[in-house]
């Protein structure tokens, strides 16, 4: 488990086992090989900076992981769910970041940082008071996570419950405690666990249920809850993804905003995308660009999954673009 390897490490083996996952597992050996797909061009070469950007994934190759409230259904009452959703109606990705980098890089805690939050963005004006009573809202062990469910904390505190936060551990460990109502909320990403519900309920090899589209995801969501007695609330515009990073330099050199303008200007022998040891063969990481940009790097370096080595390989200028998490700390929000 990580602290900033949701999608890519245990916590979200739902995914893995549905094969929607683009790098899972610890970070492999490092090196560069030539990637499974031929390239030919000249490609671009990497440029080091202390920026980095996600270009905008313009042709859905991701699945919706937005940030949305899951509740045990026996305390999901409407009080308790408005709450709830005003937290997603403050979130969107460039904040999400921006709370990210208060904890990972700026070392907050991360209820100072839901704090200083809350209080900018007038979080608990206009909430409602519920029929309170306690309530245990879970989190898991990374820290987005654990900020995620210190703000559902202060709406929640808000409407008039006794509330705690509890770190539980994975998705395996704190979904059957949401199930059986010792935790009562957790802060949850669509499409991973939609996807988490469906291979739970129907197998490893279940049908993929969730979707680049995100009321077509959070519909199967919350089928799925329906049968295991999880309700949800109202997604977040706030997404926790897989992305693709390059340098500002890197992007400003080459005019690139989005994966076709990488695929179009940058396939080519001198191209280097970094990430975690599976991605060539993820349709969610190289496989997926080759499928669905047409993008082809002249070769892969075989790093982790959106930590450390990846992000100091495009600074530094040995890789040309890597797989990152589209909330993360590091990322330039402007």
């Amino acid at each position: 488990m990580r602290v900033r390897t949701r999608l890519a490490a245990g916590a979200v083996g739902a995914l893995t086992l549905a094969g929607l996952l683009t790098g899972c597992g610890d970070a492999g050996s490092s090196g560069t090989d030539a990637p499974q797909q031929g390239a030919s061009g000249a490609g671009c070469a990497p440029v080091a900076g202390d920026q980095l950007v996600v270009l905008d994934d313009d042709k859905k190759l991701q699945n919706t992981d937005n940030i949305i409230p899951a509740v045990n259904a026996k305390v999901a009452n409407p009080q308790l769910l408005a709450a709830l959703d005003k937290v997603s109606a403050a979130l969107d990705t460039p904040k999400l970041i921006a709370l990210n980098k208060a904890v990972d890089v700026d070392r907050k805690t991360p209820k100072a940082a839901a704090e200083e939050f809350a209080s900018a963005n007038g979080l608990t004006s206009g909430i409602a008071k519920g029929p309170g009573g306690q309530i245990v809202v879970g989190a898991g062990n990374f820290s987005e996570s654990q900020t995620l469910a210190e703000l559902y904390n202060i709406a929640l505190t808000a409407a008039g419950y006794q509330v705690k936060v509890q770190q539980i551990g994975n998705r395996e460990l704190y979904e059957p405690s949401l199930e059986k109502g010792e935790i009562q909320v957790v802060p949850e990403y669509a499409a991973t666990m939609a996807e988490f519900l469906n291979t739970k309920a129907n197998g490893k090899d279940a049908t993929p249920v969730s979707s680049p589209e995100l009321d077509k995801t959070v519909s199967a969501l919350k089928s799925e809850g329906d049968k295991a007695g999880i309700t949800f609330g109202t997604p977040s515009a706030a997404q926790d993804q897989n992305a693709f990073a390059v340098t500002k330099a890197f992007a400003d050199k080459y005019s690139l905003k989005t994966l076709s303008d990488l695929a179009a200007k940058c396939s080519g022998k001198d191209t280097v995308l970094a990430g975690p040891p599976e991605c060539p063969q993820r349709p969610k990481c190289q496989a997926g660009l080759v499928e669905v940009y047409d993008f082809k790097a002249g070769s892969f370096s075989s790093l982790d999954a959106g930590g450390p080595q990846t992000k100091n390989a495009l600074k530094t200028g040995t890789a040309s673009v890597g797989l990152v998490f589209s909330s993360d700390g590091a990322l330039a929000t402007s």
